[in-house]
């Protein structure tokens, strides 16, 4: 029996299907091709995969078409080369049954059997990053956990936090103003979160100094929460009584209008310290130049790299990247934030350790490390 037709009942086909297969197969002098279609595995269900076997030569090209079951309006589908491993069809539904068929210059049509596109539930190969994901989220749980229970966590201390001290110092010594702006982004933004648990830290050192501290801002959501966190910090100083509400004030949220808002209160009031922390765009370099050229001594921090050189050019201290979100765990000492700082460092170490083996393994002509965390 030939070949092909002993491929064929694998496939279900019906009747039909078999006839024309058994038709093709027995036209003489003719190569024989051999073509099958499975699901893609790991995928949302709209790709089907060919692989083909058979007389076929070096340099023959196949033309792929495509019908759907049991309809024999065939379409055009690709042209490939003949000695590759195999062609995926994407874009396909899974509400439809394909039958493909492949030919060849020199050969005989060969026809695969009917199949569907099925989505996969789990992404098998994807399993190792799972598993990795899953692993860091149980490490900050269990960091919160210990630090909830008043465990005591090691948090390098950064230069930047203590030049805020002294720059309040200095202020507090001229007799004039500190002013804190929190950036131009909204509370969704996770950097204007961190500032604002920066802010009323330096709220409680400007009201232990009774230094007056001017906060503008730019979105209007984020003026309660400075509010807020204003008042607390005096109130955790000991002195509620110096509160004064209007120092927290709204400019705009037109980011230039902004800007040029607190550069008024720079040039009006003569801050002698200016706390950036948060969230900046291009205004940054704008307001850091107009600081400069005030005295004040400047203390910046950011997490948008791309406004990073602008803040080291021109202020006294940074803060850079992820130190701003590192302050606002160390000063606030709050089990969420030095659980997932912990967690995230111990991440660090253990990407640091994998990279290092897998340079290793790389170097030997060893892949199958590298494979694990490869997602396809």
């Amino acid at each position: 029996m030939h070949p092909l037709s002993r491929r064929l009942p694998s496939y279900g086909l019906t009747l039909p299907l078999v006839l024309l297969s058994l038709l093709l197969a027995a036209s003489p002098g003719l190569a024989t091709v051999i073509l099958e279609a499975v699901d893609v595995p790991n995928d949302d269900g709209t790709a089907l995969g060919l692989t083909w076997m058979g007389d076929l030569a070096e340099g023959d090209s196949l033309t792929i078409s495509r019908a759907a079951y049991p309809d024999t309006a065939w379409s055009y589908v690709a042209t490939v080369d003949a000695m590759r491993e195999g062609y995926i069809d994407q874009g396909l539904s899974r509400k439809i049954t394909y039958v493909y068929k492949i030919e060849s210059a020199g050969g005989r049509p060969a026809l695969s059997g009917p199949v569907s596109p099925s989505a996969s539930f789990l992404n098998t190969s994807r399993l190792v990053m799972l598993a990795v994901l899953a692993l860091y989220f149980i490490s900050v749980l269990i960091y919160i956990k210990l630090a909830a229970r008043g465990r005591e966590f090691f948090v390098r201390r950064i230069s930047g936090l203590n030049a805020i001290e002294e720059a309040i110092g200095r202020a507090t010594e001229m007799g004039r103003p500190v002013l804190y702006v929190p950036g131009i982004d909204d509370l969704n933004n996770i950097q204007t979160i961190a500032s604002m648990v920066i802010l009323g830290d330096v709220a409680r050192m400007t009201a232990s100094y009774e230094t007056p501290i001017i906060v503008p801002v730019c979105k209007p959501f984020v003026v309660p929460v400075a509010e807020e966190a204003v008042k607390q910090g005096f109130m955790n100083a000991g002195r509620p009584e110096l509160y004064n509400p209007d120092n927290v004030r709204y400019l705009s949220d037109e980011q230039f209008a902004f800007t040029a808002g607190v550069n008024g209160i720079m040039l009006r009031e003569r801050t002698a310290a200016n706390i950036y922390m948060g969230s900046f765009f291009a205004e940054s370099l704008i307001l850091a130049e107009t600081g400069f050229s005030t005295g004040a001594i400047q203390v910046a921090g950011t997490a948008n790299i791309h406004q990073l050189p602008f803040f080291v050019a021109a202020c006294d201290y940074a803060l850079i990247g992820e130190e701003l979100y590192a302050a606002s765990a160390y000063l606030s000492k709050e089990p969420k934030l030095l659980g997932t700082l912990k967690a995230s460092d111990l991440a660090k170490v253990i990407i640091m350790v994998l990279l290092g083996i897998g340079c290793i393994t790389e170097t030997l002509g060893l892949t199958s490390f590298a494979d694990l965390f490869t997602a396809r």
